[in-house]
Order: structure tokens, then C-alpha cells, then sequence
């Protein structure tokens, strides 16, 4: 125990027998190994694997996810969960890490969605949070993937194609139309359309 005292000391007391570079040689290696374990913490939050590791998500919204086209699909394509729920950008992917951390988190440990009649109660309120965030930046978790410059015509239905420019000429967004593809629409008086937001 004593050394480790004798350790903490040193570490924060001047050094007369330690050059400048070798404390920030050390420095350095000390936070590329904490980034490092930072960001491999954060990329393993994001995987499908811890998703589903709290049986809410397992049992109700990803056992839907698994019958759409997102999961399974004619070219092989699998969009996870962290794809559409976590922005891809490093300050947005932090804020979103931190209101989990402060409100999901929480929610688990204390069961407030541990049976699925609980989940179901709270299913319309989650949706609208989600459409909500959606509608705020345009739907980027879905531009992530899909854009509108990269859409050939030909390959769209022409009521289809016709629809994509209504509404990107109505101002639209993804989520507007699109919803409901992953997960069960849940009951309630208002769909994303409805959501009214300033956009980012």
C-alpha cells in the first residue's frame, strides 16, 4: 500500500530526474491508450450485439426489426441499430451516448420497461421521441444510407418516383412517409408528419 502512495506522489510533484520529453513521451502514450480504450468502448456500445443485450429491446423491437427488409434483404445490406438511433458524427454520436447514459440507462435498471405490457404502454411516447429527432435533422440516419441524388428513376415505380419529388418539393423528410418500417406502428393520434420542428 505504501508504495502505491509513494506512487500517486510522484507522479504529481515536480520531477528533477525526469526530462521534459520523457514526461511528455509518457503523456503521450498514456492518451493514445485512453482514446483508444475510449473509442473502442464507444464503437462497442454501437454494435447489434449490445443493442439487444437488455431484453426490452430484445424481445420487443428487434424481434420486429428482424422480419423487415432492413435485416434480410435481396442484397445483403443490414442496417443495425446504432445505423438509424446514433448520429455518425463525433459530437452529435456523443450527446446522443450522454442522454442514453442519463435517461435509457436509468430506465433499465429501475424495470421500467421489463414486460412487455410496460414497453407497449410506453411504445407511442419512444416513437414520437424518435420521429421527433428525425424530423429535427432532415432524417440523416436515413440519408446516411439513402440519397437522393443517388436514386435512379428507372429502378423506382413511377408513382414512386413521382412521391420522392413531391416531397422533396413540399420540404419532406424520410420519416414523414417512411415510418413503421423496422418497428410496429404503434397506436396514437399523431404520426411524424404531424411533428412539427425547426430543422438543424
Amino acid at each position: 500500500m505504501n508504495r502505491l502512495i509513494d506512487l500517486w506522489r510522484a507522479l504529481w510533484r515536480p520531477s528533477a530526474k525526469l526530462s521534459v520529453g520523457v514526461l511528455a513521451g509518457g503523456g503521450a502514450v498514456f492518451g493514445i491508450l485512453f482514446w483508444g480504450g475510449f473509442n473502442w468502448a464507444i464503437e462497442l456500445s454501437n454494435t447489434e450485439a449490445f443493442c439487444i443485450s437488455c431484453h426490452e429491446m430484445r424481445d420487443n423491437v428487434y424481434a420486429e426489426y428482424k422480419e423487415t427488409i432492413h435485416y434480410n434483404n435481396r442484397t445483403g445490406v443490414r442496417a443495425v441499430c446504432a445505423d438509424c438511433h446514433v448520429p455518425k458524427e463525433w459530437g452529435p454520436k456523443m450527446i446522443r451516448k450522454i442522454e442514453a447514459s442519463f435517461n435509457e440507462l436509468p430506465k433499465h435498471i429501475m424495470g421500467a420497461m421489463d414486460t412487455p405490457e410496460k414497453f407497449e404502454a410506453q411504445r407511442y411516447q419512444l416513437a414520437v421521441n424518435v420521429w421527433t429527432v428525425m424530423k429535427k435533422n432532415d432524417s440523416l440516419e436515413c440519408r446516411n444510407c439513402h440519397d437522393w441524388q443517388s436514386m435512379a428513376q428507372k429502378k423506382q415505380s413511377e408513382k414512386a418516383w413521382d412521391r420522392h419529388a413531391k416531397g422533396r418539393q413540399e420540404g419532406r423528410t424520410c420519416i414523414d412517409c417512411h415510418f413503421a418500417i423496422a418497428h410496429k406502428e404503434p397506436e396514437g393520434e399523431k404520426g411524424p408528419r404531424d411533428i412539427v420542428v425547426k430543422k438543424n
